[in-house]
């Protein structure tokens, strides 16, 4: 049977170089990076290593730069310490987020009694910017705004340039989930004005379990995981070493590559989306994912003309054909809800027809999607 892997928003194949790299640091350098002898000197060296590398891509501070387990944790910390320490009363974001950090923000509601304020979306599903400026004017509170750069279910591109320069002129903090742009696009943040930012490894390419955030020099907030010096003082327990080596690897490797890779998988998707609106009638792109400009060029989330008794084997004959892709997010694919995102641009009666995320990489052919689109429209047929 052949197998077609098209689920690359939920987690990507992992480079061979940074497989090599891994190994290396496991069999090697297998000191405690908090120790003074020479086995814990040789493996900070190179935690502190990849933090500069990091940094210096983004144009950051290696000081600004916290190493996580990955996005969740690092939207957490950031949301969590933004109330905690730096009196934020006010959050302003979209119910289009990851639930990373709806959730959070949800529960940062219900334990100190924060504002949560939604900002307006269009019909496609972008942040309505006026409606943001209302709501950043509103009151004197402290506030913090959260918007996502790319939607990881629809791809929508979030101009963060703009939202930056309104939190800017209203003295708002900024945080965005940029766990599906960090090894996707370039990034400056010193031409952004943003306070923080999170990044996931296994979305470039990297191992799991491992990701940053980029925290503001002199933000203010501090530790909120607690036991240990380690990650100067921010996060506290011992370093996993082959991990950071791994995401630094995939990192400068994506970035390496990155504008042949995104020649790549641009013209993938450019070519599914083609090839399964044309052998599907009646398919649609939800959002403005079939948007070459205005969305990212990794993922496409496609509505198929199918009734409700239909839709509901469609994942599982996609399995069972070999073909890996997802109704939503990974991270709540073991919920019987539908999408939450979908739900706020979508009819009740759009909403019924099924609805499905493919997502590409390097790693992809078009013969693969040949394949995959082969597949929809004898289902569609039978």
């Amino acid at each position: 049977m052949q197998k077609v892997y098209l689920d690359n928003a939920a987690t990507t194949q992992v480079r061979d170089e940074v497989i090599s790299r891994m190994q290396e640091a496991l069999a090697q350098y297998y000191g405690n990076p908090s120790s003074t002898h020479s086995f814990g000197r040789s493996a900070k060296t190179a935690v502190e290593q990849a933090r500069k590398t990091i940094a210096k891509t983004l144009n950051a501070q290696a000081s600004e730069i916290i190493f996580t387990s990955g996005g969740t944790e690092a939207d957490n910390m950031i949301l969590r310490c933004s109330v905690r320490d730096l009196g934020v009363e006010t959050i302003i974001t979209s119910k289009i987020e990851h639930h990373a950090v709806l959730h959070t923000v949800e529960e940062l509601e219900k334990e100190y009694g924060i504002n949560v304020w939604y900002v307006n979306l269009d019909e496609w599903g972008n942040p309505d910017l006026d409606h943001l400026e209302t709501l950043l004017k509103k009151d004197d509170s402290k506030k913090l705004v959260s918007l996502m750069h790319v939607n990881n279910e629809i791809g929508n591109i979030t101009d963060i340039a703009a939202v930056g320069e309104l939190c800017k002129e209203n003295n708002a903090l900024f945080h965005s989930d940029t766990v599906q742009s960090i090894g996707h696009y370039p990034w400056d943040v010193q031409a952004v004005n943003i306070d923080f930012m999170t990044a996931a490894a296994h979305k470039f390419h990297g191992p799991k379990g491992i990701g940053f955030a980029f925290i503001r020099k002199n933000s203010g907030l501090k530790p909120l995981i607690v036991g240990g010096a380690q990650e100067r003082g921010f996060r506290a327990g011992t370093e996993p070493f082959h991990n950071i080596v791994g995401l630094e690897e995939a990192f400068i490797k994506a970035y390496e590559h990155l504008e042949e890779e995104t020649k790549t998988v641009r013209e993938l998707k450019e070519y599914f989306v083609d090839k399964v609106l044309k052998e599907v009638p009646g398919a649609v792109c939800n959002g403005l994912s079939g948007d070459l400009d205005k969305s990212t060029y990794t993922l496409v989330n496609v509505r198929l003309p199918f009734d409700k008794q239909k839709s509901l084997m469609l994942l599982f004959h996609l399995d069972m054909k070999g073909i890996a892709c997802s109704k939503g997010s990974a991270c709540q694919s073991g919920s019987d809800q539908g999408s939450h995102v979908l739900s706020e641009i979508l009819s009740g009666e759009e909403l019924e027809k099924p609805s499905l995320r493919f997502s590409f990489s390097m790693y992809n052919t078009k013969e693969e999607l040949d394949y995959a689109v082969e597949v929809l429209r004898e289902f569609a047929n039978s």
